[in-house]
């Protein structure tokens, strides 16, 4: 498919959303919602510079409806900007200080960084009985075993608790920053989980490739696994498919299923046998979604399980190289094996009307196309498939609302922002002028199907209910990235000069700062770090003294790098703080630290051009990247944030503010 047909196919799909408008009602200004409700759309990394050059040419018409009725804003983001960060303060109403989430990435200070991801982390199970080969676990009287368990680290009281106590529903699809989904006490709460949802394999994503110029062994790739196809010799070949660990196992190991795929070089297909399943695709086709069975082994005289999991295949050439890509391993929604929402069975009623639809939190396949194994058109075109089921989720979102809280969630303009958004003459780090502005034109195309979705929302409720529409950042160039821990050593703070990472051969005895995640920067504490060396009197004047130098850095063309930097112990408020950096960095637009700082290592220089399809990022300052809001009713908060959204929320129901949020109601 060609990207002028994938961009037929797309605003086709824009426009059946028109069959679930029922209402002919007109939107009025300043009229309040009337039955109790609220719909909040959450379209992740809507950039507000765009969208203003986009409702200014008149091609998001009802979005520029809103602005002109006074429902507009530009609306502040978290500090750092980076989305699990800024989708909990969204949750809490306060800012990170109060849920303890201060980016992708956290350490364990008492093991001396042990990172782990900061939203949720799986913690391993205590106590086992072996029966030869495997370990059963049994969690009765007497032995009481402890199975391993994954917890949401997002701390504090999220604002749809208080809607619960007062018997007000409310429903979320696809939130990000709450897997595993917090439990409702009062049973007036249902949430699938987004962001943050691992797959099958228990990682946020990984595809399985299979190719004649792939590597002898299955070799992995951040990201993903490939694997060589040996066709000399036949027309066939017999493959593993890697599934979910096998945990019953002393030594644990990835549950396979063997499969074969035939090729037919004259009609440019292939067809593969996978357990009951025969697909026969042509070159360049999808698949739907396949069921499998993964089986678990279990000891003699015990049954063996199986766990469901289904996949999309996608053809990509039968020759001259036969090349086959397998998606993630995602949880079945008709038969789930891990808890994806709450109550436990609502994926299962979402299924039951919708068949299979992807629930990993990130459903876009970027990985595949940073690793060179997706074209453009092809990472396009299966992102238009996330956002085609978006689409169909959102019209079972609709006609099973009545009233409360509803909240719906796109992730589509941020993930593909992060790979086609370049709004420059730069030098573009993998893409000619020519391609880099197609693929801009591919990001406006979304922002009109965005509004073209805002005005079936608005003709089917009008003035019936009150409408949020936010984005909790937006975006920026990536050109060039920063080396915290490179910067560091060369500064003489992280010891020896020639180590190459935190995590294999630091000096901690001699290290007094080291970098982590995409922003922070920890001091080396003594008796907070295992190995901690500065003392309590010399972290002040060492803060300081960072923030001064990071803040003077400049680039060899003379450009500032970074914007702020942010001590945490002045800018976060709350009681789960413990696991916050002691300094935060804000980017200029353009800068983003490098890829190989986000888990402690270190390249050869300090500043060096991103040379990665992620072209694009918004782990910035937070006064370069603010996100945006709109609402049927005028905003009277000349200056909203994201922390205002939930006490805006509770107040349209008559809820007091806690005194845990400090955000403001937007509307007063």
């Amino acid at each position: 498919m060609n990207r002028r047909d994938f961009l037929k196919q797309s605003a086709g799909a824009a426009a059946a959303l028109s069959l679930f408008s029922h209402a002919d009602t007109v939107w009025a200004a300043g009229k309040k919602a009337s039955g109790g409700k609220v719909i909040v759309i959450g379209i992740d990394g809507m950039d507000p510079g765009l969208a203003e050059k986009l409702m200014a040419a008149g091609q998001m018409p009802h979005f520029d409806k809103l602005r002109r009725g006074g429902g507009y804003r530009r609306l502040g983001t978290t500090v750092p900007p980076q989305s699990p960060v800024a989708w909990a303060s969204f949750i809490n109403g306060a800012d990170p200080g109060s849920h303890g989430i201060f980016d992708f990435i956290h350490r364990h200070p008492e093991k001396q960084v042990s990172p782990f991801y900061a939203a949720a982390e799986t913690v391993p199970g205590e106590g086992f009985w072996q029966i030869g080969a495997h370990k059963v676990q049994l969690t009765f009287w007497p032995f009481h075993h402890q199975p391993a368990e994954t917890i949401l680290r997002r701390q504090g009281t999220p604002f749809w608790d208080y809607l619960d106590e007062a018997s007000i529903n409310s429903v979320f699809y696809d939130l990000p920053s709450n897997y595993p989904a917090s439990k409702s006490k009062y049973g007036h709460h249902q949430c699938l989980s987004g962001m943050g949802t691992p797959d099958m394999l228990g990682t946020y994503g990984t595809y399985q490739h299979f190719s004649e110029d792939g590597p002898i062994r299955t070799r992995d790739e951040g990201g993903g696994m490939r694997t060589f196809v040996d066709l000399l010799d036949s027309e066939s070949a017999e493959l593993e498919l890697i599934g979910p660990m096998n945990d019953l196992l002393t030594q644990p190991e990835h549950t396979k299923i063997r499969f074969q795929v035939h090729r037919d070089k004259n009609s440019r297909c292939a067809a593969i046998d996978i357990q009951k399943h025969r697909l026969l695709l042509k070159e360049k086709q999808w698949s739907g979604w396949i069921k499998l069975d993964f089986d678990i082994s279990m000891p003699a005289l015990m049954p063996d399980k199986n766990i469901s999991g289904m996949v999309r295949f996608y053809l990509q050439e039968v020759e001259p190289n036969f090349r086959l890509y397998v998606s993630p391993v995602n949880v079945d929604p008709s038969h789930p094996a891990v808890r994806v929402t709450e109550p436990d069975g609502f994926i299962k009623d979402i299924s039951s009307k919708l068949g299979l639809f992807y629930t990993t939190g990130f459903q876009e396949d970027h990985k595949a196309l940073s690793n060179g194994v997706f074209t453009d058109q092809e990472f396009a075109e299966q992102a238009g498939y996330v956002l085609q089921e978006r689409f169909r989720l959102l019209d079972y979102a609709l006609e099973s609302y009545d009233e409360g809280l509803l909240f719906f969630y796109f992730s589509s303009t941020d993930l593909q922002s992060h790979m086609f958004w370049w709004d420059s003459d730069d030098k573009h780090p993998v893409r000619s002028p020519e391609a880099a502005r197609a693929q801009f034109e591919h990001l406006k195309g979304l922002y009109r199907r965005m509004d073209e979705m805002l005005g079936v929302m608005l003709k089917r409720y009008g003035d019936r209910a009150t409408l949020l529409v936010l984005s909790d950042h937006g975006f920026a160039n990536f050109g060039r990235q920063f080396g915290v821990n490179t910067w560091l050593r060369d500064n003489g703070y992280i010891y020896p000069a020639h180590c190459s990472s935190i995590m294999a051969d630091v000096d901690w005895a001699k290290t007094r700062a080291y970098g982590l995640g995409i922003n922070g920067i920890y001091l080396n504490l003594e008796g907070r770090e295992k190995y901690g060396i500065v003392k309590p009197r010399q972290k002040e004047p060492l803060l300081e003294e960072l923030i001064a130098k990071l803040e003077a850095l400049r680039d060899e063309n003379g450009n500032k790098v970074i914007r702020k930097v942010y001590r945490s112990d002045k800018t976060y408020a709350g009681s789960a703080t413990s696991l916050a950096p002691d300094l935060i960095v804000g980017y200029y637009r353009g800068y983003r630290a490098s890829w190989i700082t986000c888990l402690g290592d270190m390249e050869d220089k300090i500043l060096k051009d991103n040379n990665s399809a992620w072209s694009a990022d918004h782990c910035a300052d937070a006064q370069e990247v603010p996100g945006i809001l709109f609402s049927n009713r005028a905003i009277k908060h000349e200056t909203p944030a994201l922390v205002d959204l939930a006490p805006t929320i509770l107040a349209e129901y008559g809820i007091k503010k806690p005194d845990t949020m400090t955000g403001r109601n937007i509307f007063v």
